[in-house]
């Protein structure tokens, strides 16, 4: 065991699992015990990531699925394939992501940044609800990140960013919409045993900026090389494994932590009109409006 606590049991899911904070989140969990399912966008990095786990934790009960979940069809076939074999989820931790120079749209026309982001998150958390609920005292991580703060407020007008496009900008309102979810989640969960968390890594020395172009790469590891600031994947996913693990979090809901500790993050972020009106976007954007004026959703 890691010493994070025994997931013996524990059917967890981590996106963005095959490198990075991912995959030493995954890593970690396997460790302890859990019932691993990984999910990642390369089928390749998937099956070496996978087999990597499988050798260093001892653990066999683990998988790797394929999927861009920047696309809306792939996310909901993670999800019937979850739903059709585990009875139950235990675990979420919604960490897939990307960053981006140039504005390019997903399958379904979203911008990028906030399909992966964001949407990727909402969809993929909505369409577990029922097996996350019937598990009693399930837990769902976000990875966010202290770029949050760099928004001032979402952009309502212009979500799809169509007017002018700025790749820090883009990313820095995906973040800040990932922290009005897990807060209006966290609200609308209240009282059902299931916990929804913000972690922020810190800056990553990672695959994530494979994403951008090698600019805003470079730039983003020179800055932090300069501050200091440059952390390594398994000390980055300690605050996910924390919110993911720890019994003294057990019933927390709806913060945002930091190196293992609960932290402010910014004044737009407890904005809690804007948040319902992310999630009624969120809703209109991923096609489950009717669902949840059903009552089939949170």
């Amino acid at each position: 065991m890691g010493g994070w606590g025994d997931m013996t049991g524990k059917i967890c899911l981590v996106t963005g699992a095959s490198s990075g904070i991912g995959r030493a989140t995954a890593l970690a969990l396997a460790r302890e015990g859990a019932t691993l399912i990984g999910v990642g966008r390369d089928r390749e990095r998937c099956a070496r990531s996978a087999e990597a786990i499988v050798r260093a934790s001892g653990n066999y009960h683990v998988e790797f699925w394929q999927a861009d979940l920047s696309s809306q069809e792939e996310v909901r076939a993670v999800a019937r394939r979850l739903n059709a074999v585990y009875p139950r989820l235990d675990l979420l931790v919604n960490n897939a992501g990307g960053r981006f120079d140039r504005r390019v749209t997903s399958a379904e026309g979203v911008e990028m940044t906030f399909a992966l982001n964001h949407l990727g998150y909402f969809l993929l958390t909505m369409l577990l609800m029922e097996r996350l609920r019937v598990a009693g005292r399930a837990r769902v991580v976000n990875v966010a990140s202290a770029a949050h703060r760099a928004c001032p407020g979402m952009d309502f007008d212009d979500l799809n960013l169509e007017r002018e496009y700025d790749g820090r900008r883009a990313y820095a309102q995906s973040k800040l919409a990932n922290l009005l979810f897990t807060y209006e989640l966290a609200r609308r969960l209240a009282g059902s045993g299931v916990t929804a968390n913000a972690a922020a890594p810190g800056n990553v020395l990672t695959r994530f900026a494979l994403n951008n172009g090698l600019g805003s790469w470079l730039s983003h590891i020179a800055g932090s090389l300069r501050s200091g600031r440059l952390v390594g994947a398994r000390r980055a996913a300690r605050t996910v494994l924390y919110l993911a693990c720890a019994g003294e979090v057990a019933g927390k809901s709806g913060g945002y932590y930091c190196e293992e500790k609960e932290a402010a993050s910014s004044p737009a972020s407890y904005d809690e009109a804007a948040a319902g009106r992310l999630w009624r976007a969120s809703l209109a954007l991923t096609g489950l409006a009717d669902q949840a004026r059903q009552g089939r959703l949170p």
